[in-house]
């Protein structure tokens, strides 16, 4: 017999950035790809997932299948092109207009259970749970006011705005799922979130797609176009100042002046399209590596996809993710996973996604001399950067998708357990 607490249909938002599209540019990164894996994962335990998310051009399907169980709908919501997400608040009612309707074209009961991820979403969210009478579970991915303490220089801080959304989609959704214990102290510390409704469900990595593969180093470097000889660091992300590649570029610069017989040796790749405010272009750090005397050791590559991802970071020796702020930083598990050591900055949920001596190196700042010692010691040695990859390996195999998807899947049991008992003692209270 079937679990009755088990939710048949889940209808997942992502207002502002679409599961289909390329990660690492735009707003497309770790999100997408988290809600795309965890989707898969829910169909596979046989939970129907449907994922609503803003159409970006005319000639997209209204819905379209994205895996066996698994439906992406585009919604209508302003004009296809053109709107930063800065501007996506404008078209919320829109939106959720498209939300609704696509609903009421079922039957009631049609949905068991919403899951909205950023904080537009749960905006939407939250109205769609009221009407629809079901639970809603709300993944913040990032939150303003943490993003706000640690600002990048030249970057704006997140609006007033944002942060009020955040703090009433927080105060209404049913369960919190945070991607750290870290995050979920944020919750509690920053915003008042009840602890009793935050849980924690790890994010997970394709452990298939990324593994190790020995002695793949140099197909992989001929295959993407990179030295065949020599020690490259890459960074791997969209390229806007909360991801700092700026940091990484600073640091060459730095082991150039530290150590200039090593750094001849090092180059640094960076792999990520433009995204966010401020220092976004790729034009600028292009323009400060040329004014830092470095640009000879830097090389740009867009986003990669498939097999040329893993083969990046099978080529590299270090991964760098130097970041101001990490929901959780899948970047730093993906490359773990295929056996690389990963250098970050001890923020948020990286503090978590890399063990620090075990699977790489934590720098609790962003200053470029800190940077540059920490990669010099690892890049002049081989041995320890050796150790590091198979700690890297080992630390990667306690993260799985499939853990991921069970742990959401709990949480939602748990929410939809509450909301009945609720119901039931609200109707207690009309018969009396």
């Amino acid at each position: 017999m079937a679990d009755v607490l088990t939710p048949r249909r889940i209808a997942t938002l992502s207002v502002h950035t679409s599961p289909l599209e390329q990660p690492g540019t735009g707003d497309a990164g770790g999100m997408n790809v988290y809600i795309v894996e965890v989707s898969r994962r829910l169909a596979e335990m046989g939970v129907e997932v449907e994922i609503f998310t803003r159409a970006t051009a005319s000639g997209l399907p209204p819905v379209a299948e994205m895996a066996p169980g698994v439906h992406v709908r585009h919604v209508t919501a302003g004009p296809f092109e053109g709107l930063s997400k800065e501007e996506l608040p404008s078209q919320l009612c829109a939106f959720t207009n498209g939300v609704l309707r696509a609903e009421a074209a079922h039957p009631p009961g049609f949905y068991d259970l919403v899951h909205s991820h950023y904080w537009m979403s749960g905006q939407v969210g939250w109205l769609a749970r009221e009407r629809w009478g079901v639970p809603l579970v709300h993944t913040a991915h990032t939150l303003a006011k943490v993003k706000n303490r640690q600002l990048a220089d030249g970057d704006r801080p997140e609006p007033k705005a944002r942060v009020i959304g955040e703090e009433q989609v927080i105060a209404e959704a049913d369960r919190l799922v945070a991607n750290t214990r870290f995050e979920a102290q944020d919750l509690v510390t920053a915003y008042d979130a009840d602890p009793a409704r935050v849980s924690v469900v790890l994010p997970g990595v394709d452990l298939d797609r990324f593994r190790p593969l020995p002695g793949s180093s140099a197909a992989a470097r001929r295959r993407l176009g990179l030295p065949t000889r020599g020690l490259i660091v890459s960074f791997v992300g969209r390229i806007q100042p909360l991801k700092a590649p700026d940091v990484l570029i600073r640091s060459l610069a730095a082991l150039h002046r530290r150590d200039p017989e090593l750094a001849r040796q090092v180059t640094v790749v960076v792999c990520g399209g433009p995204s966010g405010s401020g220092l976004d272009r790729p034009r600028a750090l292009i323009e400060l590596a040329s004014s830092l005397g470095v640009a000879h050791a830097v090389r740009f590559l867009p986003p990669q996809t498939g097999g040329d991802l893993t083969a990046l970071y099978r080529a590299s020796d270090l991964v760098a993710v130097p970041s101001h702020n990490e929901s959780f930083g899948l970047v730093a598990l993906e490359a773990q996973a295929c056996g690389t050591p990963v250098v970050a900055a001890a923020v948020g949920g990286l503090v978590t996604a890399v063990r620090d001596e075990v699977s790489g190196r934590l720098v609790h700042s962003h200053d470029p001399a800190d940077w540059a010692r920490v990669l010099a010691a690892l890049l002049a040695a081989p041995g320890q950067r050796a150790e590091l990859s198979r700690g890297a390996v080992a630390h990667a195999r306690d993260f799985s998708w499939t853990r991921t998807a069970s742990g959401l899947l709990a949480v939602y049991r748990e929410a939809v357990a509450e909301h009945r008992s609720r119901l039931t003692a609200e109707l207690a209270d009309l018969v009396r």
